[in-house]
C-alpha cells in the first residue's frame, strides 16, 4: 500500500481502541467528519468493511479485527522507537497514562507528581479513576494501580504506599439507638454503604479477618456508590457502615465525625503498588513518573522494581 495511506490505517486502529469516532478524532486531533471520511475511503479501497457503526458505538468486522491485530502492534513499535529517540533529547517529554481508584491518586500518587511536574514542562500526565480490574495493555494505560496482591504476575510492581489497613465506621448520628456491631453477623442488623465494582457490576463483599479467620461479607443497605468519595459522604451524613481505607477514615474520626467498630475484624492489605508490563525498553518519562510515585519510608533509600507479588 502506498506510504501516504499509512494515515488511513493509524485512523482505523485508533477509532477500533477507542470504539469511538468521537474519542478517535480528539485523541487524532482531526474532525469526526474527516475521520469517518478517512475510513470509508479506506474500506472503498480495500473492497471490505471494517467497522461496524451503530448510534451509540463501534466495533470491528471480522476482516477490520484481521487487519488491526496485524497492523496493531506495528504502529506500536513505532510509537515506542520514536519515544526511544525522542529520550536522547535533553527533556523527557510525552504522556504517561495512569489508572487507579481515587483514594490513591488523591492522596498519594497527585501529591507526589505535584511537586515533580514543574521541573518537566515537556512531561504530562492523564490520571483515570476505574474502579475495575483494568487490562493496562489493552487500554493503552503505561501504569495502573492496585492494592499488591491484586497485581498479574507479568508485571513490574513498585510499592507506592505502606501496608493499608481497613477500617468500619458509621457518624456518630447513625449509631443513636443502635447498638454498635461487634462481628460480622451482627453487619446483618445494620445498613451499609456497598460499592458496585465496575468490572462484574457485582456489589463489593467486605473481606474481614480475625486471626486465621476469614470472612467475606455481603452487606445490604440504603446506598451504593462506585467511588471512595462517595461511599465517606454518604457516611457522614449518617447512612450506614462503611468499610474503607483506614487513612480515609482516620481524620474524621479523630474529629469525631466517624466512629469506628469492628477493629480486630478490619484486615491488613498488602499497600498500593503501580505496576507496568516488562518491557524491553521503558521511557525516561515513565522512570520518572515511578520514581517520583515510588514509597520512599524515612531513611530508607529507593530499591529497584520488584516483579509482582515482592512488591
Amino acid at each position: 500500500m502506498p506510504r501516504h495511506n499509512l494515515n488511513d490505517l493509524l485512523a482505523l486502529v485508533t477509532v477500533a481502541r477507542e470504539r469511538s469516532f468521537t474519542r478517535a478524532a480528539a485523541r487524532l486531533d482531526v474532525t469526526q467528519s474527516a475521520l469517518s471520511h478517512t475510513i470509508r475511503n479506506l474500506e472503498a479501497r480495500l473492497g471490505v468493511r471494517l467497522l461496524t457503526r451503530t448510534t451509540r458505538s463501534v466495533s470491528t468486522t471480522d476482516a477490520g479485527e484481521r487487519l488491526i491485530r496485524s497492523i496493531g502492534p506495528k504502529f506500536d513499535e513505532i510509537e515506542a522507537d520514536l519515544s526511544a529517540v525522542a529520550e536522547l533529547g535533553e527533556r523527557p517529554a510525552g504522556t504517561i497514562r495512569i489508572t487507579s481508584v481515587d483514594h490513591p491518586i488523591d492522596a498519594i500518587i497527585w501529591p507526589r507528581l505535584a511537586k515533580v511536574l514543574p521541573q518537566y514542562p515537556d512531561l504530562n500526565v492523564e490520571l483515570t479513576v476505574d474502579y475495575g480490574l483494568t487490562n493496562i495493555v489493552g487500554e493503552r494505560y503505561d501504569i495502573g494501580v492496585r492494592f499488591g496482591d491484586q497485581i498479574e504476575k507479568d508485571m513490574i510492581a513498585v510499592r507506592i504506599s505502606p501496608d493499608v489497613k481497613m477500617a468500619i465506621a458509621a457518624s456518630p448520628a447513625y449509631f443513636k439507638g443502635r447498638d454498635k456491631p461487634m462481628a460480622p453477623r451482627d453487619l446483618l442488623s445494620h445498613r451499609c454503604i456497598n460499592l458496585r465494582l465496575s468490572t462484574s457490576g457485582g456489589l463489593y463483599a467486605w473481606e474481614l479477618a480475625k486471626g486465621s479467620k476469614k470472612v467475606q461479607a455481603r452487606v445490604e443497605g440504603q446506598v451504593v456508590c462506585n467511588s471512595v468519595n462517595q461511599m465517606l459522604n454518604a457516611a457522614l451524613d449518617g447512612f450506614g457502615l462503611v468499610f474503607l481505607p483506614l487513612p480515609v477514615i482516620q481524620p474524621y474520626a479523630d474529629k469525631g465525625k466517624l466512629v469506628k467498630v469492628m477493629e480486630d475484624w478490619c484486615p491488613t492489605f498488602p499497600g498500593y503498588h503501580a505496576f507496568y508490563p516488562s518491557r524491553r525498553q521503558s521511557s525516561r518519562a515513565l522512570k520518572i513518573v515511578i520514581d517520583a510515585i515510588r514509597h520512599k519510608p524515612d531513611g530508607v533509600a529507593a530499591t529497584k522494581p520488584a516483579k509482582a507479588g515482592h512488591g
